[in-house]
């Protein structure tokens, strides 16, 4: 009787976890090897929003630190209930956004001495309704007295969150071509109010994720949204006037929003959802929740005249009563699934790197991408990253377990990649089963047995060798089931197409933009090398560049220093700190002073697999890089045009000397290295098979 996939994938787990521990034991060490099964098996505890309220103490004349020549101009309309405003005012002053803003304030033809009591906040402008409108109104005169580029509605009855506006102005900034973009909205007993809205064919409207956890990873991505509540809304100043304002039909209250949010779609801009712009709203504060009387009785007339005027639109919407999924929300893109063993960290190694570009070039060929961890793990400013990118991030809590999260979600994908053989190995049979229209890739990262076989060659170790033979066995296995296998250079396909002769495979390598000019070579001095130290080949390539060939460039220049960057430095590295002119600097996160000031970039690997993107990287910022044989393979370059290649260390050491005496030769090792980045490793080389293999 065959084996079910959820088992198949718990055994395979089982049998990855101990012979990957045993070869990590061999290989990096106990104290190394814990910090990896830590890595593995750790689940952080999301922690609950943390919410600001202002303390609720009797008015007193106060200051907001807003400035005349602002970038945002905020109106916030007012009609009574000055406790509600004072509460929104305060959180103003107490968390000022960084960017420059303006605030106005419209009173509605207040009932009560809101007005007075305005006059005595400084910093704002108060614009004064001689009757009372409602909330279109109101908003239309602020917006009409504004002179920020963006106009920011909030609504008197919130409580915003310290960075709100900024991320909400970062919307439009990270995402070009957003044409307004919304807040997300929670009750001030911390459940979700609202992630953007939906609007169903007959114009009615769902408060995505109400009543949900805040924090549950449906709700933490910047999405595309229906509309976005007018309780925290931001859009280009020019754009609103053109648009003719908050449309009028709609008065006094209710739709508007969502009409504006059809209009700017309509003008060809995008309305985008922001989680990391949280502001409390007091729902019903102002206007109550009865829909059968009040102000809120405009709501159920509106959603007529809404579905009137945008009758066409509202064909492609869901149908009325359905129950808004991520499957079902993203059913006009392509949905591509990534798992990989834990989440990128770009600024730490350089498949992550790769991993990044590849969901930010998907995303730009309009697909909607979803990433989970095998761990399970979100990785703090990591897992954010992804996510104001626009990929659907799962960690535990909220997915709780592969197999049932494969079980739920599975039928939406179109493509499934799984990098590393160790993970696929565990989830192709359940991708197979959950996800049976996917095409599935198997993405190698690098040829682990390639890499495996040569440090087993260069140690000697026999037992090495054996395990790069099941390693082998394990990949060739893979790239049989998978309807396609990625590899990173031209030289792994040609080695698959020997051991593997029938698989597709195709090649889609390191992707780099091109990086920021540095100074002039008669300004720059020191070597570079960048690498993290859980890969043994960087290990090694630092320890013989140290002890064997950085000795003989100090002999000749003095004054030379090695820069060493790169996390997880093991205590053999460490102690090189203690040679002349060695500085271990562990994890930099902005490389960019390095990359601007060192006159050359080192990569003394002695074994490895796949390109190296520290080769790249140096490259596209135009930095000379020298280069061992195994660290220049794949990677379509020529000694003495793109980059200088040495083995041994005498050779090395004369070729970096080189660097420093030849302004010619460096200039042109720049010059051409920026141009092999950008045939080769950059997005648009790569955009062909990412076409070919995800989106078709």
């Amino acid at each position: 009787m065959p084996i079910p996939a959820e088992a198949r994938f718990w055994i395979a787990r089982a049998l990855g976890l101990w012979r990957r521990g045993w070869a990590s034991l061999r290989t990096r060490g106990l104290a190394a090897s814990w910090r990896r099964l830590q890595l593995h098996f750790r689940r952080p505890a999301v922690p609950a929003l943390p919410l600001y309220a202002p303390d609720a103490l009797p008015f007193a004349p106060f200051a907001i630190a807003t400035s005349d020549a602002p970038r945002a101009s905020i109106v916030v309309p007012v009609h009574g209930a000055f406790a509600h405003t004072l509460a929104c005012l305060r959180a103003l002053a107490a968390h000022p956004p960084r960017a420059a803003f303006e605030l106005i304030v419209v009173d509605d033809a207040s009932p009560d001495d809101s007005l007075a009591r305005l006059a005595q906040v400084g910093g704002i402008r108060v614009h004064a309704r001689a009757r009372n409108g409602g909330f279109i109104a109101a908003c239309n005169d602020g917006a009409a007295l504004a002179r920020g580029d963006y106009l920011v509605f909030l609504n008197n009855d919130t409580v915003p969150q310290p960075g709100w506006l900024d991320a909400l102005l970062g919307t439009f900034d990270q995402h070009p071509g957003t044409g307004l973009a919304g807040a997300k909205l929670v009750y001030p007993d911390g459940r979700l109010q609202e992630a953007g809205g939906v609007v169903f064919a007959d114009g009615s409207g769902w408060n995505y994720g109400r009543n949900d956890s805040p924090d549950d990873c449906r709700y933490a991505c910047v999405r595309a949204a229906d509309y976005c509540s007018g309780a925290a809304i931001a859009i280009p100043r020019g754009l609103f006037e053109r648009l003719g304002g908050f449309d009028q039909r709609y008065a006094p209250a209710y739709y508007e929003d969502t009409d504006l949010a059809f209009a700017v779609r309509a003008a060809g801009l995008r309305v985008l959802y922001q989680p990391a712009a949280v502001v409390v709203h007091d729902e019903g504060a102002t206007a109550g929740t009865d829909l059968a009387q009040g102000p809120k009785a405009a709501q159920v007339r509106n959603q007529s005249v809404f579905a009137h005027k945008w009758q066409d639109a509202l064909r492609t919407q869901l149908p009325a009563g359905s129950i808004p999924t991520p499957a079902l929300l993203h059913r006009g893109q392509p949905q591509v699934l990534i798992v990989d063993a834990l989440t990128p960290q770009p600024d730490r190694d350089s498949g992550s790197l790769r991993l990044v570009n590849l969901m930010r070039l998907l995303i730009g060929e309009g697909a909607h991408v979803v990433f989970l961890p095998a761990n399970r793990s979100a990785d703090g400013a990591y897992t954010t990253a992804l996510q104001q990118l626009g990929v659907e991030c799962w960690h535990a809590p909220f997915a709780t377990g592969i197999p049932a999260w494969l079980r739920e979600h599975g039928p939406r994908f179109d493509v499934a990649m799984v990098s590393r053989h160790y993970v696929a190995s565990e989830l192709l049979p359940l991708l197979r089963k959950h996800a049976p229209r996917a095409r599935v890739l198997f993405d190698t990262v690098d040829l682990h047995y390639l890499r495996e076989r040569r440090a087993a060659g260069l140690s000697g170790d026999a037992a090495a060798l054996r395990a790069a033979q099941r390693t082998r066995e394990a990949e060739l296995a893979l790239v049989a089931q998978a309807d396609a296998t990625l590899v990173v250079s031209e030289a792994e396909r040609a080695l698959l197409a020997e051991d593997a002769p029938g698989a597709q495979v195709r090649v889609l390598s390191n992707l780099h933009e091109p990086g920021a000019d540095g100074l002039a070579w008669s300004q720059r001095r020191d070597l570079l090398f960048v690498g993290g130290f859980r890969h043994p080949p960087n290990v090694d390539a630092v320890l013989w560049f140290v002890r064997e060939v950085f000795p003989r460039i100090r002999a000749a220049r003095g004054d030379v220093r090695f820069h060493c960057i790169g996390g997880d430095v093991p205590a053999e590295v460490q102690a090189l700190a203690a040679s002349d002119g060695v500085l271990i600097h562990g994890h930099v996160p902005d490389l960019q002073p390095w990359l601007a000031g060192c006159l050359a970039a080192v990569a003394p690997m002695r074994y490895g697999a796949g390109v190296k993107g520290k080769v790249n990287q140096a490259m596209a910022h135009g930095l000379p890089v020298v280069a061992t044989t195994p660290a220049a393979e794949g990677m379509h370059l020529v000694d003495g045009r793109d980059v200088l290649v040495a083995d041994a260390a005498e050779a090395f050491a004369t070729a970096v000397l080189r660097l420093h005496q030849d302004e010619a030769l460096w200039t042109r090792l720049a010059a051409n290295g920026r141009a092999s980045v950008a045939r080769h490793f950059s997005m648009d080389a790569a955009r062909g098979v990412v076409r070919e293999l995800f989106l078709h």
